[in-house]
């Protein structure tokens, strides 16, 4: 069953629920994967590499917003976006440990003999691909700066 399939699912269910929240966030959710669908150049079904994407793209728009809500000291508006953000989370693939991402980022170090700064793009490649939908990339690039530093 395809992550898409998957939503579909949940978005009958919060139908039937009357979820307004999860409506909202499913919804938004559906409209991104047949956006990247209809795009140009690209294939008639998605990767799920491509999938899960879109999903963290999703909950981190969510969680950006309720960020600089939460700032404005607008709780109100900010609670909405983090339940949002939940919500889109339960599809993606458990996360990682800080401990996990750090022995990840080491033994990319060691194999590819980065050294310094100058090496971070290198490393940082090859680090999200292995982690595709396990870890946020903001987490990644703090952890290979400390370690390149």
């Amino acid at each position: 069953m395809s992550l898409q399939d998957d939503v579909m699912t949940a978005l009958k269910t919060a139908m039937k629920s009357k979820d307004q929240t999860a409506l909202t966030a499913l919804r938004a959710v559906k409209s991104a994967i047949l956006l990247a669908k209809t795009e140009v150049g690209h294939q008639e079904d998605l990767t799920e590499e491509q999938e899960l994407k879109i999903l963290q793209k999703q909950v981190k728009q969510r969680k950006d917003s309720a960020e600089l809500y939460m700032d404005q000291g607008r709780e109100d508006l900010a609670a909405p976006e983090l339940a949002e953000a939940e919500i889109i989370s339960q599809f993606l693939p458990e996360a990682l440990s800080e401990e996990a991402i750090e022995k990840v980022v080491s033994d990319t170090i060691a194999s590819v003999g980065a050294e310094g700064m100058k090496d971070m793009g290198k490393v940082m490649g090859i680090v999200s691909k292995k982690l595709a939908g396990q870890a946020d990339g903001k987490t990644i690039s703090t952890i290979v700066k400390k370690k390149l530093a």
